[in-house]
């Protein structure tokens, strides 16, 4: 049966109502009314919690007497050898894989492409319009992973961030490494999709949360990395492309440490591992390892760099490359490919030196001996002491201490240069194994 209430409300009892909702004042409510703390105000950053942290730890390696390790003053190129503060030293804290930072024929085409180009393009090439030199090392790329095409952005950090925050969203799910590098967990986290995360290397674990989860979501994006670069190891690249395809989901590999260092001919983890890389949705990637330039590329069918094109903000609303830069890494893939020998002389080295860092009982961790391999030390100021010990005799290797690495795993990271010699890896190797004994 139906009322006076199932009409419904007229127009102008409507207004009635909500005029009267605007006008009425709420009754004062009787007794104290409890006043308003004021927060301390700070008009600077001196009481940042980074701040803080960031003194509290310079505080405590003045206290100890260790110099701060970050940011040596380089005096020339940095490749297998380098100059800090007035010092010769064997470099083994450079992503110069194969030795081609400063190449002759690359100097000679950055010279011409900033002769004729100029040394900026000046604005986001989706304003300013393109330039041969973008594409052709766009294409070079797409090439190397056999994808329809590929996108050249100006950083390779905003690389990532840009390219997960423009294609995932809060109806997706993002489950990446535990290990995965910082672009890929701030683009997760401001694409706004729910983040997941699985041991390292741990596929097993990954399924479990795909089993688990993947019908609560649009679209799930795997991400992974070819070559580790805090542990010098990686995934099973097969495996990982048949899981994602049981589970209807989309695998992108970030193989900037991989490009130029696995496989016979550098193309990266897939041809390390002889699986065809079509099976990889999105190949994410940087220009400022073995491809000597600075920069980052997603390769990837022609939809998904159409609409990374149109919208990616770190593309859309960033200038595109330095000609210069652009040219520095299409070249250095020509060398690349044409001069395997560089590639295959870096195993060499990298194997020379695992052997026989192994063999004098160092723990060199899950690393497979290629272009990356960690020193593992695990306390942190004996990894400190270790660093200074090694640039006083002439080796600069990198600490890496936590939160960059997990809790009680502080290590010394070396990077192998296939301009490096036989005695120069020999002498590191002895050279450390000397300094944590005394450290």
């Amino acid at each position: 049966m139906s009322s006076e209430y199932d009409a419904p409300i007229s127009d102008q009892a409507f207004d009635q109502i909500m005029n009267s909702m605007r006008t009425h004042k709420p009754e004062a409510k009787t007794g104290a009314v409890a006043k308003k703390v004021a927060k301390p105000r700070s008009s600077g950053f001196e009481t940042h919690p980074l701040f803080q942290q960031m003194k509290m730890q310079r505080e405590f390696a003045a206290l100890l007497q260790i110099k701060d390790p970050y940011y040596h003053q380089h005096q020339q190129k940095a490749g297998a050898t380098s100059k800090i503060e007035g010092k010769d030293l064997v470099n083994f804290a450079s992503y110069d894989y194969l030795g081609l930072n400063g190449h002759p024929e690359i100097l000679e085409a950055v010279a011409e492409a900033n002769q004729r180009l100029g040394t900026s393009v000046s604005a986001s090439r989706i304003s300013a319009g393109e330039r041969d030199v973008h594409r052709d090392l766009e294409l070079s790329l797409a090439r190397i992973y056999e994808t329809d095409d590929c996108i050249a952005y100006v950083s390779g950090h905003a690389t990532a961030v840009s390219t997960l925050a423009t294609l995932m969203g809060p109806k997706d799910i993002i489950i990446h490494d535990a290990l995965i590098h910082n672009c890929i967990v701030v683009g997760a986290q401001l694409s706004g999709a729910v983040r997941r995360f699985f041991p390292h290397n741990d596929l097993a674990a990954l399924e479990r949360i795909l089993e688990d989860e993947r019908d609560s979501f649009e679209r799930v994006l795997i991400v992974s990395e070819g070559l580790f670069s805090m542990d010098g190891d990686g995934p099973d690249l097969q495996k990982l492309i048949d899981i994602k395809t049981r589970y209807d989901a989309i695998l992108m590999i970030d193989d900037a440490h991989g490009l130029g260092v696995l496989g016979a001919t550098g193309r990266g983890i897939f041809e390390h591992q002889n699986v065809s890389p079509k099976g990889v949705d999105m190949w994410l990637g940087t220009l400022s390892k073995s491809l000597v330039s600075c920069g980052g590329y997603v390769a990837a069918n022609s939809l998904i760099i159409d609409i990374l094109k149109h919208n990616a903000p770190g593309f859309v609303y960033s200038v595109g490359m330095p000609a210069g830069a652009a040219v520095a890494s299409k070249v250095a893939i020509d060398i690349m490919l044409r001069e395997p020998q560089r590639v295959q002389r870096l195993a060499s080295l990298s194997r020379r030196f695992f052997d026989r860092a192994e063999a004098s009982g160092l723990d060199l961790g899950k690393s497979w001996g290629i272009g990356i391999i960690p020193v593992l030390i695990g306390d942190t100021v004996k990894t400190l002491r270790c660093a200074e010990r090694l640039l006083q005799n002439g080796f600069n290797a990198f600490p890496v201490l936590p939160p960059g690495v997990p809790e009680k795993s502080a290590r010394l990271r070396f990077f192998i240069n296939q301009t490096h010699t036989e005695e120069q890896i020999d002498a590191a190797v002895d050279a450390c194994v000397d300094a944590i004994k005394r450290a």
